[in-house]
């Protein structure tokens, strides 16, 4: 399956997708937010699941993101050693975006030529609808038990409460890309499912997610 993927990209080395970043090229980062924490993120880049790049990319999808108008954006794609990397690349070229491809080695090998990276915490990477904030964990701060990425609940105040009616706590979710919304543990969040229990809905902010707003419509149109 790799080698296939591979036949069909004309791959980048780090030093060529960093070139090409100037020129206009998008980077997209697709590692888990533990690894990005953990390593860093490039500035300028953006950082979108691996289970929504297709819904991000595909400029027919409704949950693609704004600026996504047709084929042929210049899609560079970067995993943490080249591997998970390729296959997203390929994945993207199945939509039509004939352009995309990958970088040769990840991460690993971008650090390791001393090219730009920042922490996590630091915010200079655009973070997609659905992303983990990996700048939660970057910073350490502490989590309720059994809640993976969860941020923490908003500080209490007279338009934020703490608990919303019913005892539900409420938290922040996706506040690095500007488009934080507020959501309540225990129910769905309008426009991802239609019925969701309390258990499901948190393995989702764990990193297991539901379809977001238009992902399951694309995906029925695709089956």
């Amino acid at each position: 399956m790799l080698t296939s993927a591979r036949s069909r990209l004309t791959r980048v080395t780090p030093r060529e997708a960093f070139c090409e970043m100037a020129l206009g090229a998008t980077l997209v980062d697709i590692r888990p937010a533990a690894q990005r924490a953990a390593s860093g993120e490039v500035p300028g880049s953006w950082i979108v699941e691996r289970n929504h790049l297709e819904w991000r990319f595909d400029p027919a999808c409704g949950a693609r993101l704004p600026w996504v108008s047709g084929y042929d954006h210049r899609v560079i794609v970067i995993c943490a050693e080249g591997y998970t990397s390729s296959l997203a690349a390929a994945a993207l070229q199945d939509l039509g975006l004939h352009r995309a491809t990958d970088v040769d080695g990840g991460f690993a090998a971008w650090a390791q030529l001393g090219l730009p990276t920042a922490p996590a915490a630091n915010g200079t990477a655009a973070i997609a609808p659905g992303a983990s904030a990996a700048a939660v964990l970057a910073r350490g701060d502490a989590l309720p038990p059994g809640m993976g990425g969860l941020p923490p609940p908003i500080p209490p105040g007279p338009r934020n409460p703490r608990c919303a009616p019913g005892g539900k706590t409420r938290h922040l979710i996706g506040a690095r890309s500007g488009l934080g919304a507020v959501v309540e543990l225990g129910e769905a969040v309008p426009g991802e499912i239609d019925k969701v229990g309390g258990d499901l809905f948190q393995l989702g902010l764990a990193g297991i997610e539901p379809p977001l707003a238009g992902e399951r419509h694309h995906a029925d149109q695709h089956l």
